[in-house]
């Protein structure tokens, strides 16, 4: 993979939109309550998904059964990622937040590459990667002490 793509940029454009997204979860969480927050969130993706899918005329939901059935816990896990962050944004901040939320993803990420489970693409652990791994840890703790 080449170091700069246009999967790159949009995974950096992905990165910010997490940032903010914590960011406007934690205060409303704090606001207005945790639940509150995560429906408040979920009604606002609805409306842009629905508006962006009535633009394209539907575009490919007659497909929704194709994947493993499991993949469609997906909205699920927004409910639990949108009530953890409008949950700890505002009793340990955001950048503590986001660190452990990212180290987390990293961690579970690199084991389902190594086992390859779930879909994951096999990418078995190597020295450098458990480096990076043991790295990363080292940071989080820096970060959220």
């Amino acid at each position: 993979m080449a170091w700069w793509s246009p999967a790159v940029a949009v995974a950096v454009v992905g990165g910010v939109a997490i940032c903010f997204q914590s960011l406007f979860s934690g205060v409303i969480g704090s606001k207005v309550g945790v639940m509150e927050s995560v429906f408040i969130v979920h009604a606002g993706g609805l409306l842009l998904s629905g508006a962006i899918l009535a633009f394209l005329r539907g575009g490919n939901l007659a497909a929704w059964a194709s994947p493993p059935w499991y993949t469609l816990g997906a909205g699920f896990l927004g409910v639990v990622i949108v009530g953890s962050v409008s949950y700890a944004v505002p009793r340990i901040g955001l950048a503590s937040t986001l660190t452990l939320a990212v180290v987390a993803q990293l961690a579970i990420g690199a084991a389902l590459d190594h086992f390859g489970w779930l879909g994951a693409a096999l990418r078995p652990f190597d020295l450098p990667r458990i480096a990076g791994l043991l790295a990363l840890g080292l940071g989080t703790w820096l970060v959220v002490r």
